[in-house]
């Protein structure tokens, strides 16, 4: 599509994206070495990322879920009960999809509209093309609504898909681009093209991990992106309007998605490296994850910041962690109640 035809054949990727390309590629050559020494943390690690992943991915949208509810949910051990349990649930399924058969999954408009009906999961048009013309938009402080990006027709859609897709093999098959070079075209254009009247943004995180795992970059599975996305929200929609413009003319600016895609992902890859180096599973893996989560704040942060960033584990479990961590006077309480702040020692 756009991207791929802006580019052409005369690829250039600039030195600093090689820079970040390179990097990430060192740390794919380590994940083999953690799957093999820390099997027991790396299991711990997949049911984390799954929950954040469905929660992020979704609270993105603007689709949120009792937090008592979220575990069980995902983990199958409850039936939705509305609209925005069934979403969640149906991400998680889309997640679970392409961990187990991503080998099978080729890269087709027949996947994308599958990765659609799963992860929109009780909507009418749950795997299903637009019907009707979208458009991207802004709400301002002020209220006032402005329109930032006019996608692809819908009459046009099925057609523009299917041209993305042959691009995208065409990029990695003939032309030989670098893997996250056409990662990052296949996706941005994805999002330009906008082929759904809603969930396009859930469809392109699952689309993102579906790839990466095709050209073996497996972080996705132990490391959340989407919480990471989530995280640098307002970067995201920024760098996404700024290389959305003038795609319709092929004369759009990649760089700022560029480099927002490689730095989401090298920070994935930090992170894994983190954990599964620092984890010991002698002292308890999810007590380990609490721990580091807490050596990692900057500043002053409640219990409920640290269940934010550790949605696999239980507030009780929080709480004993937060316990041993005061009695060892590695943490110190700045208040009362529920929602005090605490702080590190040292």
């Amino acid at each position: 599509m756009m991207s791929f035809r802006k580019t052409g054949k005369d690829l250039q990727v600039p030195l600093g994206a090689v820079w970040l390309m390179n990097s990430v590629s060192e740390y794919k050559g380590k994940q083999e070495l953690y799957l093999k020494q820390s099997p027991q943390i790396l299991k711990a690690l997949v049911e984390m990322a799954l929950i954040e992943s469905a929660e992020s991915s979704n609270r993105i949208e603007g689709v949120t879920m009792e937090p008592k509810r979220l575990k069980p949910l995902i983990l199958g051990r409850l039936k939705p009960q509305d609209r925005s349990e069934e979403e969640i649930a149906g991400y998680h399924k889309a997640l679970d999809l392409i961990h187990k058969k991503h080998k099978s999954l080729d890269i087709s408009p027949q996947t994308i509209l599958e990765l659609h009906r799963l992860s929109h999961t009780g909507a009418g048009d749950a795997g299903l093309w637009k019907e009707k013309d979208n458009e991207i938009i802004k709400r301002n402080p002020d209220g006032s609504i402005e329109v930032i990006f006019k996608p692809i027709s819908a009459a046009s859609t099925p057609s523009a898909i299917d041209q993305l897709c042959l691009a995208y093999r065409q990029s990695t098959e003939q032309w030989k681009y670098p893997p996250l070079y056409a990662i990052i075209c296949l996706i941005l254009d994805f999002l330009c093209i906008h082929p759904f009247r809603d969930g396009n943004g859930r469809v392109s995180r699952l689309l993102t991990l579906l790839v990466l795992y095709h050209h073996g970059y497996e972080v996705g599975k132990y490391i959340s992106l989407e919480r990471i996305i989530e995280q640098s929200k307002s970067t995201y929609y920024d760098v996404l309007q700024r290389s959305s413009r003038r795609w319709h003319e092929a004369k759009h600016d990649i760089e700022p998605w560029l480099y927002y895609f490689l730095g989401t992902l090298y920070s994935a890859y930090r992170e894994f490296e983190e954990r599964a180096v620092s984890l010991k599973s002698s002292r308890g893996v999810k007590t380990e994850i609490v721990i580091q989560t807490i050596n990692n704040q900057i500043g002053e942060f409640t219990i409920s910041d640290i269940r934010k960033l550790c949605p696999g584990i239980s507030k009780d479990m929080i709480r004993v962690v937060f316990r041993q961590l005061q009695k060892e006077k590695k943490i110190i309480c700045l208040g009362k109640g529920q929602s005090a702040k605490w702080k590190r020692i040292g």
